[in-house]
């Protein structure tokens, strides 16, 4: 029985749904801090110079992590992001230590002249992967969203650096109005550059981003097709973030395609059913404060106060996010709603309410 002939909710599986991550996450992104030499517009965390008086200290990082341990094997994921986490002067001891405690560890930089071959070299030691941002194919529509001359170059040389260490390389693109014609030659650039992965993050309207404008849910359906279509040649997987309902897309196509379930779980698409904004994924701010992601503000709590482990699998807003039976709207009634269950952030961005339909997609069941 396929997901789309059964009855709108989770799909069960011994009792529980195989689409719930209630024990840990996959992924913890933690913004070691907010400071950063560019000026996107579009940046989420509406990064600063300095870096913040309140981040966490040296001390806390490695309570967080000793505390993000108690998830048990296997460990989350954990991706150190920012701002640009090279501002902070411990990285490389926090990366050891997290070396050391098990965890598996990505890094997401910033594409700055601190991003030096050396400093690539030294990080080669510690880190599993390293995702950078190319949202425009020419210098002149890169440099114009992150608001220093020069940066194209600077990443596409770090890029190569990378590589050169033998580090695997995931690089990010932004999707809004403004860049969603560059995306083909976008992809003629990613086939250049020997990457592990391209990454697609769709536009949420929050920090900088509120000034920016998103595509609209008919040219989101049109871009996933043509997404699917380049998955047959593409050289490198494709992912989307904050655009769940990519899934729902891939899913018809793939059983229309003969495909079956056990099949369709393994492809990359397959992988990540049901991962989204509080399930799977968790969010740490530079302060200490828990969200279920980066695009989400709202916070459960600290780790400063409380632990980690218990906010993710215990307090009310993470608890109510993984149950797609609380959703209401469209996303309510939807039978995708397992595997896609809609962007949370884009519906709390639009509406103020995180449980309400992803106004993104045109989808009605």
């Amino acid at each position: 029985m396929s997901i789309e002939s059964r009855a709108p909710g989770v799909v069960q599986v011994g009792g529980r749904s195989r689409y719930v991550f209630d024990r840990a996450p996959l992924l913890i992104y933690w913004e070691m801090t907010r400071a950063c030499d560019l000026a996107c517009r579009h940046c989420r965390a509406e990064a600063i110079a300095l870096p913040h008086p309140d981040e966490l200290t040296t001390e806390e990082a490695r309570a967080l992590l000793r505390d993000a341990r108690h998830f048990g094997p296997p460990l989350p994921h954990l991706v150190f992001t920012g701002g640009d986490p090279l501002k902070r002067a411990d990285l490389f001891e926090v990366v050891g230590e997290a070396r050391r405690l098990g965890f598996g560890v990505s890094l997401a930089p910033s594409g700055t002249a601190l991003l030096s071959a050396d400093v690539i070299r030294r990080l080669s030691a510690g880190i599993q992967s390293m995702s950078l941002s190319i949202d425009g194919s020419t210098a002149e529509r890169h440099d114009a969203f992150r608001g220093v001359p020069g940066t194209f170059a600077t990443t596409l040389q770090a890029a190569q650096w990378v590589r050169a260490a033998g580090i695997p390389l995931q690089i990010n693109t932004l999707v809004t109005a403004e860049t969603l014609d560059d995306l083909p030659h976008l992809y003629r650039l990613m086939q250049t550059l020997d990457i592990m992965r391209w990454s697609l993050f769709f536009l949420i309207s929050v920090g900088r981003g509120r000034v920016l404008q998103e595509i609209s849910p008919a040219e989101s359906e049109r871009l996933f097709h043509w997404l699917l279509d380049l998955g047959r040649e593409a050289p490198f997987p494709i992912k989307t973030t904050e655009a769940t309902h990519y899934r729902r897309v891939a899913y018809t196509r793939m059983r229309r395609a003969g495909m079956d379930e056990a099949a369709i779980a393994r492809t990359p698409v397959g992988r990540g059913f049901g991962v989204r904004d509080g399930n799977g994924i968790m969010f740490v701010s530079h302060t200490g404060a828990v969200y279920p992601s980066g695009f989400l503000p709202v916070t459960a709590g600290s780790v400063r106060q409380a632990s980690l482990v218990d906010l993710y699998r215990s307090s009310p807003l993470f608890t109510r996010l993984r149950d797609v039976t609380q959703l209401t709207g469209k996303c309510g009634v939807c039978p995708f709603a397992a595997i896609c269950g809609g962007s949370r952030a884009r519906a709390y961005a639009w509406t103020g309410d995180s449980m309400a339909s992803d106004p993104l997609c045109p989808y009605q069941p």
